[in-house]
């Protein structure tokens, strides 16, 4: 069972496949700025309602951009996290067919590098005020 993430947008989605890319579940939500807050629960939510566990998990695939800086990196880093913890790959795709690509490197590749959000752009910090 594969983990999908996809926090570039306003509107977060998380979702679990089967190795062929068929879907078991999936949830949207307007995540504003909670993400950080909600998403890990959710994803937990998410696969004990569908009666597995997180250590069911063989992969994860997480649309790594472009979008919000702070929503790809509080993405991110649940799903390396996890990928680290589990001992699973975690691959980072692009594009629309993003989950499809995913599935292709899982079964081809043996991925041991960390996921790395694409912002589009140079992140844009504002220096303290004083």
């Amino acid at each position: 069972m594969i983990l999908t993430i996809h926090t570039a947008l306003i509107e977060s989605a998380i979702g679990l496949i089967k190795v062929d890319g068929s879907v078991i579940a999936s949830q949207k939500w307007e995540s504003g700025r909670s993400l950080s807050d909600d998403l890990l629960g959710r994803i937990i939510k998410l696969v004990t309602t569908n009666k597995s566990e997180l250590k069911d998990l063989t992969g994860i695939i997480i649309f790594s951009g472009p979008g919000s800086f702070t929503s790809l990196r509080i993405g991110h880093t649940i799903a390396n996290a996890l990928a680290d913890g589990l001992g699973i790959p975690v691959i980072g795709t692009l594009e629309e067919d993003w989950i499809q690509k995913g599935v292709m490197e899982l079964k081809t590749s043996s991925f041991k590098e960390p996921a790395l959000p694409f912002y589009g752009s140079e992140p844009n910090i504002t220096m303290p005020s004083h």
